[in-house]
């Protein structure tokens, strides 16, 4: 699976996230089922800081001012129901 960047979001009531990718998929996660919401993840229980999440543009994904963040990858991969692949390298 090739990396897809992020490139709009809005968050959603309870914890949910609308995402578009740029290759035009698009879908909601549930971080709820995503992360536990302890250390960085923790101000993101106050709905209104929820709320701020924005596109990181040099990262490819949604961010939080506190540094939370979230891999798009794993983000790409719960809106497709695709599972994450890494590529192997090829020996000659």
């Amino acid at each position: 699976m090739l990396l897809k960047d992020i490139v709009a979001v809005k968050a959603l009531e309870d914890f949910k996230l609308d995402l578009q990718f740029e290759d035009g998929i698009s879908g909601v996660v549930h971080l709820n089922e995503l992360i536990q919401f302890t250390g960085v993840f923790a101000p993101l229980l106050d709905p209104a800081y929820f709320a701020q999440v924005r596109v990181d543009p040099d990262l490819g994904t949604v961010c939080w001012e506190n540094g939370a963040d979230l891999d798009p990858l794993v983000l790409y991969a719960h809106v497709t129901g695709q599972a994450i692949t890494l590529k192997q390298p090829q020996l000659f």
